[in-house]
């Protein structure tokens, strides 16, 4: 694996866990929606999420294509171009079922 996608790899791991955090204490999408710093603070790093993508070279992301790399980029588009329109039940689903996939998914690869 080439040095720098190790790290943005690592860095994606630890944005992910912010988000974990940022959340956890909440049982559905408004109660996130109605904390502004916990909603922004978590939007954000989605969209540094998005950002670490499109850093990391082709060649790691056509060897793992069970990523779907392009939707998770394109979520950052979506959510810097259309903030106010975000779908907070979407995101609340995309934090409680794929953040946790997402994050041990990274953990394989990050180990190979």
């Amino acid at each position: 694996m080439l040095d720098k996608d190790y790290y943005i790899l690592l860095s994606l791991l630890e944005t992910l866990e912010k988000i974990s955090r940022y959340t956890k204490t909440y049982s559905s999408a408004e109660e996130l929606f109605e904390n502004d710093r916990d909603f922004d603070a978590t939007m954000m790093n989605f969209i540094v999420i998005g950002e670490h993508v499109g850093k990391l070279s082709d060649q790691i992301k056509s060897k793992h294509p069970e990523m779907n790399w392009q939707k998770i980029y394109g979520l950052r588009n979506i959510l810097a171009h259309h903030y106010f329109g975000i779908n907070v039940d979407m995101i609340w689903q995309i934090i409680q079922d794929d953040i946790p996939r997402f994050k041990e998914a990274l953990k394989r690869i990050i180990v190979k």
